[in-house]
């Protein structure tokens, strides 16, 4: 029987040290996988998941093409007025099924540029002290608590925002320990990236740890209709809390990981930045890249139908422990060499525009990615303040 625990992986990946944020993504320090891994994609396996393999590599040609269609249109966008006023079904459902929201209004434009000032004003005082990465053109300023980060993460409009988003979650034991009516604040940093060419990007992937959601039991139950087989992935629940609360993001102390549950990520816009100008980028259907990712580690192209997107073409794999983009101590992260069903060509979209004062929030689960080019004429600049439930988890 597999047995999971950072104490088998503790010599796969450095533990307690600190680092940026490339410190999760850093390609240098990624490790080959110990054989117990392909032990724990035996012991998940049932039959009944080739099934739902072909189902949802079905599900994905269609909606490749939709959003390829689409772009920028594919993301939800809500005034923050409607969202106090209540959302309708239609529009409730249309955020949870993309998995990301754009809300408008909410911060005045001025007041949202007086942070920016703020925060610009210390760094030049503070120069020879605060660190940013990467060290010869800082972009991601290694900052938590400046006096314009602690005005916008207390904003009674964000605090609303945050409310109204955490009320889309629900708990199926109603005995959990959350506050799904109680943001807290959470300490991040913040970003202000100049145009021009960029030496370190964020390609797809996503938060919260990596091999850890098949590997901790806690965090794999958040995945368990996707597991059951056939046609369960369907009923996936991507905001039930319940199974979050027990769910282990960092097994193994990695530099930079984040252990808390944060619902949504998020951030508040300082500057007004449209596509190609170094802004956020999304894979906006939740439900059905979740179960591509959580299913891919058991499938591998049969030889010489690598380039092939078909289910027939692809067979199962149990003897290798290789988890696509994953490596221990690292964020997942997907390619269209580890992932390329997903196409990344037609499905991941830009933040098409955003004044200073609008959010942003996306789903934890969410793939996204930032644009490797900045091509506009100012900066492109935001505050990292995602929506986090009141809990017990640390």
């Amino acid at each position: 029987m597999f047995s999971s625990g950072s104490a088998a992986g503790e010599s796969l990946a450095q533990k307690g040290t600190t680092g940026n944020i490339s410190s999760i993504f850093n390609v240098k320090t990624q490790r080959v996988f110990h054989p117990r891994f392909s032990e724990l994609k035996k012991a998940m396996w049932k039959d009944p998941m080739a099934q739902s393999w072909a189902q949802v590599l079905d599900a994905l040609k269609g909606k490749a093409e939709q959003i390829g269609s689409l772009g920028s249109k594919a993301i939800p966008k809500v005034h923050y007025d409607e969202l106090q006023k209540g959302l309708t079904d239609e529009r409730i459902a249309e955020i949870k099924e993309a998995g990301v929201v754009i809300v408008r209004g909410a911060v005045p434009r001025e007041e949202a540029l007086g942070w920016k000032k703020s925060i610009k004003d210390y760094i030049a005082e503070n120069r020879d002290r605060v660190v940013g990465h990467p060290v010869l053109q800082p972009t991601f300023y290694e900052l938590y608590n400046a006096k314009a980060q602690i005005l916008a993460r207390t904003h009674p409009k964000l605090v609303n925002t945050q409310k109204a988003l955490l009320s889309l979650w629900h708990a199926s034991d109603p005995n959990s320990e959350i506050s799904l009516v109680q943001p807290i604040s959470y300490f991040d940093r913040l970003r202000i990236r100049e145009p021009g060419p960029f030496g370190w990007s964020l390609g797809p992937h996503i938060d919260g740890g990596g091999i850890e959601r098949w590997e901790d039991p806690g965090y794999r139950a958040c995945y368990a209709r996707v597991f059951e087989g056939a046609d369960s992935w369907r009923q996936l629940d991507s905001y039930d809390v319940t199974p979050r609360l027990t769910a282990n993001q960092d097994l193994y102390d990695s530099p930079n990981q984040c252990t808390i549950f944060r619902a949504w990520q998020g951030w508040t816009s300082l500057s007004t930045t449209k596509t190609n100008e170094g802004t956020l980028r999304v894979v906006p259907f939740l439900k059905l890249s979740t179960a591509y990712v959580m299913l891919r580690p058991f499938f591998k192209p049969k030889p010489g139908r690598e380039t092939s997107l078909e289910a027939n073409d692809w067979e199962l794999n149990l003897e290798h422990g290789e988890f696509p983009g994953t490596s221990p101590g690292r964020a997942q992260k997907l390619s269209p060499e580890s992932h390329p069903h997903l196409q990344f060509d037609k499905t991941v979209v830009s933040i098409d525009f955003v004044e200073p004062g609008d959010q942003v929030y996306w789903h934890c689960d969410l793939i996204h990615a930032v644009e490797a080019k900045h091509t506009g004429t100012g900066d492109s600049s935001v505050l990292y303040i995602p929506a986090v439930p009141l809990t017990l988890k640390k």
